[in-house]
Formats: C-alpha cells, sequence, structure tokens
C-alpha cells in the first residue's frame, strides 16, 4: 500500500485512540468497583454486613440521607474501626452512594435541615435511662466490631459511638431524630415513640446527643509514625541456640510453643527452603482471646511469631511490631493491646539475645 493511502488510515486510528483514552480519563467512576475496593470487606458484597453494619437494611437505607452517606464515608469514624477516605474524589465517593443505593428499593431519607430545640440537661437524663446501655454512658459505643466473635450474639450489630466527630459531622438533627422516632427494624434499636417517649422527650435526647461535639472523639489512634514495622535484634549465638532461648522465653512468659517452621515453608518446593531463616509460633489463649474479642483483625498476625534468620555468619532475631500495625486498624481499643503484645516481644526477644 503507498504511504498516500496510510497516512489518512493512520490519522484515524491515532484519533480513535486518543478518543477511546479521553473517554476512559472522563468516565463516570464505578460505584460497583470502588465499593469492592473499599467497602465489602467490611460491608459485604451484598452490603449484608459483617465486620461493618448491614448496608442493606431497608430501615437503614430508609432512614438516612445520601448526604449522611457521603460525608460518613468522607470522615469515618475516628478510633471505630470505619476509616475516612479522605483520597477519594466526590465523584467517586458520589459513584459509591449510588451503589449502596442500590441494595434496597427504599426511598432515602429526605434531610429537612431541621435544627433541634430541647433541654439538653432533661436530655441527658433520658439518654441514661434509654440509650446507656447500648451507646455507652458518655456515647463511646459499643465495644468490639461487627463480628460475631466480638460482640454479644444476641446483638446484630455493635451500637456506633454517638461522641464521634465522625458521627457529628455526618448526621444531622433530623436523622437522629428520625432514628429516635422510627427506630431500624432488623438492629436493636426500637423506636422510641412506640416505648413511651413523646416526642418533646426524643427532642431533648437529640439535644443532648448534639451537646457531645464540645467533647466528641475526633482523633484516630495513634498513627506510630516514628515507629518501626519491624522489631529487630542481633543474637551473638548462633541460629540453633538462638532458636533454643526464644522458646525458653516465650515458655517462661507462659506462652505454649505451637510449631517451629522454616520461613519459606509452603512458598518454594518442599525439599528447598532455607533451613537459615527459621519461625517459631507460640501462643497464650487467653491473650488470644482478649485481643481477638476487641477486633478479630488482630488475626491476621496471630498466634505470635518470632523469626530467626542466619545470614553471612550473622544472627538476627525479628517479629513484627505491633504498635506500627494498631494504627492500621482504626480501633483506639487496639492501642492498650498492642503495646502489650509490643512489650512481650521486646522482652522475650531481648532474653534470647542475651
Amino acid at each position: 500500500m503507498s504511504s498516500i493511502y496510510r497516512k489518512p488510515i493512520m490519522l484515524q486510528i491515532i484519533i480513535f485512540a486518543s478518543v477511546f483514552i479521553a473517554s476512559l480519563v472522563h468516565a463516570a467512576p464505578s460505584g460497583a468497583i470502588l465499593y469492592g475496593q473499599h467497602c465489602a470487606s467490611c460491608h459485604g458484597h451484598n452490603g449484608k454486613g459483617g465486620m461493618g453494619v448491614p448496608l442493606a437494611l431497608d430501615s437503614f437505607q430508609g432512614s438516612v440521607s445520601d448526604d449522611y452517606l457521603k460525608k460518613t464515608i468522607r470522615f469515618g469514624r475516628p478510633g471505630r474501626v470505619m476509616p475516612g477516605f479522605i483520597h477519594l474524589s466526590d465523584a467517586q465517593i458520589k459513584a459509591i452512594v449510588k451503589h449502596v443505593r442500590s441494595f434496597s428499593s427504599a426511598t432515602p431519607l429526605q434531610d429537612s435541615g431541621l435544627i433541634v430545640s430541647g433541654n439538653p440537661a432533661r436530655g441527658k437524663d433520658l439518654y441514661a435511662q434509654r440509650c446507656a446501655s447500648c451507646h455507652g454512658a458518655n456515647g463511646e459505643g459499643g465495644k468490639g466490631t461487627g463480628v460475631t466473635f466480638s460482640r454479644p450474639r444476641d446483638l446484630p450489630i455493635i451500637a456506633p459511638g454517638l461522641n464521634n466527630s465522625g458521627f457529628l459531622s455526618s448526621a444531622s438533627d433530623s436523622l437522629i431524630k428520625s432514628t429516635l422516632m422510627n427506630g431500624r427494624e432488623g438492629t436493636p434499636m426500637q423506636s422510641f415513640l412506640k416505648q413511651g417517649m413523646t416526642e418533646q422527650d426524643i427532642n431533648d435526647v437529640v439535644s443532648y446527643i448534639r451537646s457531645f461535639e464540645k467533647r466528641a472523639v475526633s482523633a484516630a489512634p495513634a498513627k506510630n509514625e516514628d515507629e518501626q514495622a519491624v522489631i529487630i535484634m542481633d543474637s551473638p549465638h548462633d541460629l540453633k541456640t538462638t532458636l533454643a532461648q526464644v522458646k525458653s522465653a516465650a515458655i517462661a512468659k507462659n506462652f505454649r510453643i505451637i510449631r517451629t517452621q522454616e520461613l519459606e515453608q509452603g512458598l518454594v518446593e518442599k525439599g528447598k527452603e532455607n533451613s537459615n531463616e527459621v519461625m517459631v509460633f507460640f501462643c497464650n489463649f487467653e491473650t488470644l482471646n482478649k485481643v481477638l474479642a476487641i477486633d478479630p483483625r488482630l488475626g491476621l498476625f496471630l498466634p505470635c511469631r518470632i523469626t530467626v534468620v542466619e545470614k553471612a555468619g550473622k544472627v538476627q532475631v525479628m517479629s513484627i511490631n505491633p504498635r506500627y500495625l494498631s494504627a492500621l486498624y482504626n480501633n483506639a481499643e487496639l492501642d492498650t493491646a498492642c503495646d502489650e503484645m509490643y512489650n512481650t516481644y521486646v522482652e522475650i526477644i531481648e532474653e534470647a539475645t542475651l
């Protein structure tokens, strides 16, 4: 084919490719894809819940506005497992909300923008009588996550924290009032009108909840930016001696040795593992139950494990740093538990490397 014919064809291809690429760049974000990436692991692929609240409940969908959902995604719940997705664009958050709405045919709450006027002092007394047993004396919310292991089995979800800056920034007065008046079917939250409270009683409780803004939880768990991801110490002993001392130190801390294996076991062909990289697994079942009850996600790095590595005649002992990981979970209750785990790892490693 002569060049005189090839040029128009190539020009058409270039133009088509440019238009196609531009259409991809400017295409509306996919709410389903974004939801799968950022939300499904906690709220379920169909919005039926798990660690996060069930979003597919008609009673939930009918009691919240799109604005509430958008702000909840943006701000999250500091210290309460739900992170804030500050890196997502407004268009991406809007697409996620649209996808969440596809889980239910319920009509979304049309927020009136009403500012509730009530008596917060009286609302405080009513809150103590009617709300504190689930939401906490100071609005801190129920303990644990939505996973069955970490919550009472008779509760399908954990009561949210009401003194939380993320909640108070997302929930309008009319949304809080509507929830109190109507309840949410399928959850422990019942209609307080049906339980005998008057509308004025509810206004007073709303006013008290709004007063939490003066002392709302707004700081997420410590980011531990100065912490290293891994605890590492040099050992003056050979590999075999160091392994024996790791086990002895763990047992002295009331841990049970579960197994010892090459680090590469299961990652390479059997028999080709590096015998100079060995991992010791150990556990204290009381401690295990305690931390899993706070947040089952800690199971990702439990039971406890310490790795001993020998390279070029140098032996090092290392473990994951729980303080570093605690910042990833957005659960303030984990800070103390992770501090305790950190101290335990350090004490065992120090004793093993004396």
